[in-house]
């Protein structure tokens, strides 16, 4: 038992290593083609951080544990939502970009509906499901790239400042990547030998420890932006790595290797997942996103709500 949780815990090392070092080189390169800095954290920090729930769930689904591809998904959105963001939001509270956050916040909210349609009426993710999903990806990319294109905003003398030699930051780009690989391999494989060894079922450890653990990378971007004093950064972060969740990561994985959505939990006699878990993550957006988006602002009772929310479902999950 002690030689898989040593070894879970070296996986979770690489994937926060592996995560920051492909960030740092992917923002050097951006910075070199002088890209503005709102494009970059819209798009490869987004994707980056989100790259480490890309490769579990893709190992995961490829190895025949579809419940940590569809735990790990969802439980990262509660995650980054009622515990990254919530932090940030009760730390420090302030005003934020309603125009900035209306295109994630959209393409999010008209996935998820597609999302839970498919968990509610069908309970399985077919290929093509995953082809519709990174279709919207790739939309949401062009889209946000025109939206860049068209912005008056210039790179700014940060944006120009050079992150190192091009080929210093390839390989940071390349190293990066091999860790989150490593990682999420060494992640899945004792992460299902811890579940089965406690008689955990894989579904619930997925959407905790799995979950926290590959949103490590968005929880260093939330702290280093609260430091910097740019606290409302992290909200825009944090929402494009949700919809990368579903997007891109369920994408992938589905498309790959087609799963049912668990059937290990019962609540009120259905299927915990439909009863708790994908109304937990519709909750939390809402409450994230709605009053940003009406107010322009956020407030510390938002962060300590949502602190809570994610209190009580960690709960729930190992009580049920």
């Amino acid at each position: 038992m002690l030689v898989p949780v040593l070894l879970f815990c070296l996986g979770l090392i690489c994937l926060i290593k592996g995560g920051d070092w492909f960030v740092d080189g992917a923002t050097g390169i951006a910075r070199r083609f002088r890209l503005p800095e709102l494009l970059i954290g819209a798009t490869v920090v987004s994707i980056g951080t989100t790259l480490p729930e890309v490769m579990v769930s893709t190992t995961s689904a490829l190895t025949g544990h579809g419940e940590i591809a569809y735990g790990n998904a969802i439980g990262s959105v509660i995650c980054n939502t009622s515990l990254i963001a919530a932090i940030t939001i009760a730390v420090r509270p302030g005003p934020v970009n309603k125009k900035a956050l209306r295109t994630p916040v959209l393409f999010f909210f008209a996935t998820a509906v597609f999302y839970a349609g498919v968990a509610y009426t069908v309970g399985y993710f077919s290929r093509p499901v995953g082809m519709a999903l990174l279709a919207v990806f790739v939309i949401y990319m062009i889209t946000t790239v025109l939206q860049m294109k068209n912005s008056p905003e210039e790179a700014g003398a940060e944006a120009e400042q050079e992150e190192g030699s091009l080929g210093s930051n390839l390989l940071f780009l390349v190293i990066g990547a091999a860790l989150i690989a490593v990682g999420a391999n060494l992640l899945v494989e004792n992460g299902t030998l811890i579940a089965q060894a406690l008689g955990v079922p894989e579904a619930v450890i997925a959407l905790t420890f799995v979950a926290l653990g590959t949103s490590l990378p968005e929880l260093v971007t939330a702290i280093t932006s609260l430091i910097k004093g740019h606290g409302a950064l992290s909200l825009g972060n944090v929402i494009g790595a949700n919809l990368f969740n579903l997007v891109l990561v369920s994408g992938v994985s589905v498309t790959l290797a087609p799963f049912s959505i668990p059937q290990n939990s019962v609540l009120f006699g259905h299927n915990a997942t439909l009863v708790l878990e994908l109304p937990v993550m519709f909750a939390v957006m809402l409450l994230m996103t709605v009053p940003a988006l009406v107010r322009g602002k956020l407030s510390r009772a938002q962060g300590i709500a949502l602190l809570a929310i994610y209190a009580a479902f960690c709960v729930i999950q190992f009580t049920m």
